[in-house]
């Protein structure tokens, strides 16, 4: 990715960074002017007031400092060499350029910024300190300046980054969700074209025949109603199993064999085990729920057994299953958050189809934190 400009990672300014700046640069002018200027009136009123009106003026100039970065840094580096009031904005403007980390700016606005520096230093100069330690002083006050400048920016430059890279993720992520959707859903319309046509032309066409016979009687026409209604649940069996069992897309073969119901599930909680996994199974389902509602319920474990088996390996997962006919199944998988790094691969989408198919049978999944827990919560009703 392309290096961004300034103008890309810099934040707008609002009402309390500009106070807090204006207040910063108070301090700073107060620190350079409040022990010079008694030398200044020393030499003269002219130079006092002087001090006063151009540093009023650089209060306002820098105001322009992000339109007009490099103007404003050396018209205010040029006001300090003479202004000390001036100096909290010129310290300012200085960092704003430097935000930008170009050398070439950086240099130019370090050494005038040194100079004039070491000129308001010298013209203002109250004490019998050698020229070096004056020159060290502002050697470093100027590399501490620029130096907190480049920080800035570069910190400014790396939360843009980031942000930019969790927002592209983002939308990568519901593109490939979306897609899943469309992949899923074409191949669940072919099943169903390819199962129901033989159907609903079975229906059609003997309700076609009783709409034009006149000449049926009442045994005939129960006869062709009873085949009808025969085919109509023949059809609704076969969405069920389109439902249940999808195929192939390429040779039409079914990708599983009968589908799991929750009599299943304690094999698989004892497969787990055999691999490894430590599981703690909790059952107080009352009664044997139907085949549709304890298929999701196999699946959301099977989905948590997976993503513990990943992420968090050896972790202790538990698992509870309770509800019955009247108040539905509740599932509630709990393992700690592991930091494994694992390489199985993966679009993410599990926890995805999973919400959506408990949502097709009218239930509910939710997946989260819950301090330093990995929690999968599911609800299924019972009638689903």
């Amino acid at each position: 990715m392309d290096r961004p400009t300034p103008e890309e990672y810099q934040p707008r300014l609002r009402a309390w960074g500009h106070t807090w700046r204006t207040v910063l640069m108070l301090a700073i002018s107060a620190l350079t002017w409040l022990p010079a200027w008694e030398a200044e009136a020393d030499t003269g009123d002219l130079w006092w007031i002087a001090d006063v009106v151009l540093g009023v003026g650089a209060y306002v100039l820098v105001f322009y400092r992000r339109r007009f970065p490099m103007l404003v840094a050396v018209t205010l580096s040029l006001v300090g060499a003479v202004s000390g009031i001036a100096s909290g904005p010129a310290v300012l403007a200085s960092v704003s350029v430097a935000t930008h980390r170009r050398w070439k700016q950086l240099v130019v606005v370090g050494l005038l910024g040194f100079a004039c520096a070491q000129v308001y230093s010298t013209l203002t100069a109250t004490t019998d300190d050698p020229l070096w330690i004056i020159l060290v002083a502002n050697g470093v006050a100027t590399a501490g300046i620029l130096g907190w400048g480049m920080y800035i920016g570069s910190r400014r430059e790396l939360i843009w980054t980031l942000r930019s890279r969790a927002e592209r993720a983002e939308a990568e992520q519901e593109l490939r969700v979306a897609r899943a959707r469309s992949n899923e859903q074409a191949r669940i319309a072919r099943e169903m074209h390819d199962v129901l046509a033989h159907r609903i032309s079975q229906i059609s066409m003997h309700a076609g025949a009783l709409a034009f016979r006149e000449d049926l009687g009442a045994d005939e026409m129960r006869a062709s109603a009873a085949v009808i209604q025969e085919k109509a649940h023949e059809a609704l069996t076969d969405l069920r199993s389109v439902l249940g069992v999808l195929r192939d897309g390429t040779t039409g073969e079914r990708l599983r064999g009968p589908q799991p119901t929750y009599a299943d599930l304690a094999g698989l909680i004892e497969e787990a085990r055999g691999s490894g996994l430590h599981v703690e199974l909790v059952d107080l389902v009352e009664g044997e729920p139907p085949d549709a509602v304890g298929r999701t319920v196999y699946r959301i474990v099977q989905e948590g057994l997976t993503n513990a088996r990943k992420h968090a390996p050896g972790a202790l997962v538990s698992v509870r299953v309770s509800g019955s006919a009247d108040d539905g199944v509740d599932v509630l998988l709990r393992n700690p958050i592991g930091f494994a790094r694992t390489t199985t691969p993966g679009a993410g989408l599990g926890l995805v189809g999973l919400s959506e198919r408990a949502e097709l049978r009218g239930g509910r999944l939710e997946a989260g934190r819950d301090g330093s827990m990995f929690v999968l919560h599911g609800w299924i009703p019972w009638a689903a």
